[in-house]
């Protein structure tokens, strides 16, 4: 079909003006992240450590030894393991000592003689362990082995102070750190290398990013290199050499993948009145009405006195008034959301508070309007 000279201007007007619009708003860029930021190597992991313990040279802040005897009897144990014999039944009171427990995490590949900070938290009425030493104690795993041995000055973040009665206290006082207070004694078996294949791990389940890191190493390395087991576990083939698996590694976990959209979902935390909403999150158009129920009790104390050489006493009666007040709810249209900044406009146009938002979002939920999974924490 022939083209007049005035169509042939407009087309390139119009042509003209989708380029420049283009520049002027950009695609939105995909939002890349690092394979090492979303998955993990099946294997390496950190190991809880837990022991028992006591810390010593509090000043008067410890245990109260009468309403807490384990303290006591480690008090008398570690003394007869020291050659010092209390003899039997002999009262113990201490004020300077509180038991403990002391808990730690080794890392992955973790050799002897490297150190580990430890959290030290006291199990007792102590008031404070501010100042408190930790006595050598054994951290054990879960296999009953003791992996590390921890000791030395704990550091307590706060202060309190109190006399006549009165009290003050900044931040918490029953729990100190100790930097690079437990020492390793035993390492923990790895079998990353043995063998030519690892395992990733996903850090949550999901088939489409699962083949989109599958591509992504296979585009890297070649062809073969890496197969999806499930939805979570890939499998990769490495060097056989420990150097070279290393430096392979080190490429592979600095590979960039774009993730696929997460499941929609709404977070209800019904203690706190909290609403978290993903992305993912859309909303139908519907009707809402909702009115609050405020019940108040008013009680009045009165006092009812007797008369004069009467020989009664006086009584006191309480006046309890309850009115209950039903607020209207007007019905209010939401419009459809495509996107999660239309569903919180949608839903502040309601005026609800957050408590009250907790049931809309259910109700709207079992209506099919939200296209959402709720899950109340």
């Amino acid at each position: 079909m022939a083209m007049n000279a005035l169509t042939y201007s407009r087309y390139w007007f119009i042509l003209a003006l989708c380029i420049g619009l283009s520049g002027v708003f950009p695609a939105p860029a995909c939002r890349a992240e690092r394979l090492k930021d979303m998955a993990g190597i099946q294997g390496v992991r950190q190991n809880q450590l837990i022991g028992y313990g006591l810390v010593v040279g509090l000043d008067g802040s410890g245990d109260q030894t009468t309403q807490t005897p384990f303290t006591v009897q480690s008090i008398i144990s570690m003394l007869q393991q020291l050659g010092v014999n209390i003899p039997v039944g002999t009262s113990l009171q201490l004020k300077n000592v509180a038991a403990v427990m002391v808990t730690s995490s080794l890392p992955p590949f973790a050799q002897p003689g490297q150190t580990l900070d430890v959290t030290v938290s006291s199990m007792g009425n102590a008031k404070s362990l501010r100042g408190g030493t930790l006595l050598m104690t054994p951290l054990k795993g879960a296999d009953n082995q003791i992996y590390a041995m921890a000791q030395g000055n704990v550091l307590v973040g706060g202060v309190g102070a109190s006399a006549s009665g009165s009290k003050a206290q900044v931040n918490h006082l029953s729990v100190g750190r100790i930097s690079s207070g437990a020492t390793v004694e035993r390492a923990v078996a790895s079998a990353l290398g043995q063998g030519n294949v690892i395992h990733l791990e996903l850090n949550t389940s999901d088939f489409s990013t699962a083949s989109r890191a599958v591509d992504a190493i296979n585009r890297r390395f070649g062809p073969d290199t890496a197969a999806a087991l499930d939805g979570r576990v890939i499998q990769v083939k490495t060097p056989a050499g420990a150097d070279q698996r290393v430096a392979f590694l080190g490429v592979l976990e600095s590979i960039e993948v774009t993730p696929a959209q997460t499941a929609a979902k709404v977070i209800l935390n019904a203690r706190t009145g909290s609403i978290v909403m993903n992305q993912a999150v859309t909303l139908d158009a519907c009707a809402v009405a909702h009115g609050n129920l405020s019940v108040v009790i008013n009680t009045d104390n009165a006092i009812s006195q007797p008369n004069a050489l009467s020989g009664g006493q006086t009584a006191a009666a309480a006046n309890s008034n309850i009115s209950i007040t039903k607020e209207g709810g007007q019905l209010s249209v939401l419009k459809a959301g495509a996107s999660l900044t239309d569903v919180v406009k949608a839903l502040n146009a309601i005026g609800a508070t957050p408590q009250d938002l907790l049931a809309i979002l259910q109700a709207i939920k079992a209506s099919g309007a939200l296209r959402a999974d709720l899950e109340i924490i």
